[in-house]
């Protein structure tokens, strides 16, 4: 089974809708606050290469995707095998 991991914050609404929008397709995901955890901020940090631009960030099975860009989320779950 494939990992998703979405890093982001409380008060971003992007991350808030693609939660929502990942457990409406429902795809088992885990949620890590990067302000809240700093392990989790630096494991973030990590994976982009200290390159931060800002959330959600969404790691799908060690790809990372920047933003909530649908479009590329939806291909990589697809590749996946997280969705059909």
């Amino acid at each position: 089974m494939s990992k998703v991991i979405v890093y982001s914050t409380s008060w971003c609404a992007f991350c808030n809708t693609e939660k929502q929008w990942l457990e409406k397709l429902g795809v088992e995901f885990d949620s890590k606050n990067i302000e809240e955890d700093e392990n989790a901020n630096k494991e973030l940090l990590d994976k982009i290469g200290g390159n931060f631009q800002g959330v959600p960030v969404t790691d799908i099975d060690g790809e990372i995707i920047l933003g909530f860009d649908r479009p590329k989320l939806e291909a990589a779950l697809k590749a996946k095998g997280l969705v059909s």
